[in-house]
């Protein structure tokens, strides 16, 4: 035992590695190390760096997301870079066709849209639709729509899903095409199979679209938040919170719209879109100053023709009439530009010429634009300007076009009501002015004070209700027709009676004494008869007297 505890307390003794012994460890470990990239070979996500501008730009693109502007810049400059190099890389062609195309989008410069045009058909040409090149058809479906050419996109659309119904990026393209041309139930199964093969950003904001022109504003509302929840990048959290403010914006909650639109500006300065939002909820909560700022910084980084026309309507109502007037005539300008570079912008135009212009020249704008959309929008700028062109009878049945499929607009429900008080239905022109002031009470800085005054002079309906249902005359019971009695039918003769059996008795002989009266013996109780008809019941029958002997 000492033995052993001495040992114990000894040292072990180092180790030592020989040059031969590492040599043949350092072997080893290059042999597992080389083994393990043959089995699992080094993959583009494995680099732990971020991605950069040109690579997150080109996945939102491809993805059908906002991007940065930076980012789209450094895409574009890239892809440009490599087709000039190779000029036969049909992924690189199609790829710069949806980048041009984002930045048309994202500037409102339509300039951009036949440079997209140009490289998607490029790409066409080397790889043609009917070999499967997905990316670019789905870009040329996606460019039809922002141009509002939503026939074109339709086709592309459905061109794609007829090739390969699994690709789910073929299905935001006809969403927004069936809204575009008012096949909202084509819309919504889209949606529904686009929401079956991918759940995202992308899936979401289809979703609150189809809600919102369904009517269901808390549905959007949510689809706006699981978006935002789903959104990764600033841009696209920005775009998120932008289409919040619109929905607010629509159901009148003006503040916190205006909260939305400036968390957007917050998180992505360069959201053109939300500045133009800003300014319009300003005007609402009567800021004037502040909104006219704000519409013309907006429309200095992106010529909408919408925006040029609210500010020119906001002018207007401030008693500026020369300021608008210069802002009408840039309206004009910016449509004539459009229309050079495809861009369909009808609808606007019909609606500025309705009440700034020749209704007449709008009814025909915009008759043409119904031959091709059927949406809520032409509809209803439709029946407005036929309205404003005198033809009431026929504005109405657009009207209800525009109202009946259930989005929620005080627009829309003050043009309804205004065809309805000049055709004298003040019952509804009643009803539908008051669904516009409790929907946006302030919807337009010229339009919802003449609905405040229109309802005013309508006023309440009179006491003891509609006309209809309370008659002025007393009510007088109508005399009818006396109904025709059916002759009853001829009674059926009753079987006839067996005669009582006569007693039994001796015959009386000639001469004889006669015999004494007897009383009759009882006869049997009859056995009772079957009911009968009252028509066909006979008349009571005499029975038989018993014969006396």
């Amino acid at each position: 035992m000492d033995r052993i505890d001495e040992e114990a307390q000894q040292p072990a003794p180092p180790v030592t590695f020989t040059g031969r012994k590492t040599l043949v460890a350092a072997a080893v470990a290059v042999v597992l190390i080389a083994g393990a990239l043959l089995i699992r070979p080094a993959r583009t996500g494995d680099d732990a760096r971020p991605p950069g501008p040109s690579e997150r730009a080109a996945s939102a693109v491809g993805l059908g997301t906002p991007a940065a502007a930076v980012d789209l810049t450094a895409l574009v400059a890239d892809r440009e870079k490599q087709v000039s190099r190779h000029p036969d890389d049909v992924a690189s062609w199609a790829v710069l066709g949806s980048a041009y195309l984002e930045q048309g989008r994202r500037t409102a410069d339509t300039a951009w849209y036949p440079r997209s045009e140009k490289a998607l058909k490029r790409s066409l040409e080397l790889r043609p639709a009917e070999q499967g090149n997905f990316d670019a058809m789905t870009g040329m479906g996606a460019l039809a729509n922002a141009r509002r050419d939503f026939g074109t996109g339709k086709k592309w659309g459905e061109l794609v899903r007829a090739q390969a119904p699994r690709r789910w990026t073929a299905y935001p393209v006809l969403v927004d095409a069936y809204t575009g041309l008012g096949d909202y139930k084509a819309a919504q199964k889209a949606l529904e199979r686009l929401e079956e093969l991918h759940s995202g950003l992308a899936s979401n904001l289809r979703a609150s679209q189809v809600y919102r022109d369904r009517g269901w504003r808390e549905d959007a509302v949510v689809a706006l938040e699981q978006a935002g929840g789903a959104a990764k990048t600033p841009a696209e959290k920005a775009y998120v919170l932008f289409r919040l403010g619109e929905l607010l914006w629509e159901r009148g909650d003006a503040a916190e719209a205006l909260g939305q639109y400036e968390a957007a500006l917050r998180t992505d300065p360069a959201r053109a879109e939300a500045l133009g939002g800003r300014a319009r909820t300003l005007a609402a909560l009567g800021r004037g100053g502040e909104a006219v700022r704000d519409y013309r910084l907006a429309l200095g980084r992106t010529p909408v023709p919408q925006l040029a026309l609210e500010l020119g309507e906001l002018l207007e109502s401030l008693g500026r009439a020369d300021e608008a007037k210069v802002l009408y005539d840039a309206l004009g300008t910016m449509t004539k530009r459009g229309g050079t570079h495809g861009v369909n912008e009808s609808v606007v135009l019909g609606l500025y010429e309705a009440d700034h212009g020749d209704p007449s020249a709008a009814v025909r704008r915009l008759s043409q634009e119904w031959s091709l959309s059927k949406s809520m929008q032409v509809a209803d700028a439709l029946g407005w300007a036929l309205h404003r062109s005198g033809d009431d009878a026929a504005a109405l049945e657009y009207a209800k076009r525009a109202t009946e499929p259930g989005l929620r607009s005080a627009e829309f429900a003050f043009h309804r009501a205004m065809i309805e008080r000049a055709l004298g239905d003040e019952a509804a022109a009643r009803r539908h002015l008051q669904e516009a002031m409790r929907t946006n009470p302030r919807f337009s800085p010229v339009r919802s004070p003449l609905a405040k005054e229109a309802l005013e002079a309508v006023g309440q309906p009179p006491q003891g209700g509609p006309e209809n249902l309370e008659p002025r005359t007393p009510w007088v019971e109508p005399e009818l027709p006396k109904p025709n009695k059916p002759k009853p039918a001829p009674a059926k003769p009753a079987p006839a009676k067996p005669a009582p059996a006569k007693p039994k008795s001796q015959p009386a002989k000639p001469g004889g004494p006669k015999p004494s009266k007897a009383a009759p013996e009882a006869e049997p109780a009859p056995k009772p008869e079957p009911a009968r008809p009252a028509a066909a019941r006979p008349e009571q029958e005499q029975e038989p007297k018993p014969e006396q002997d």
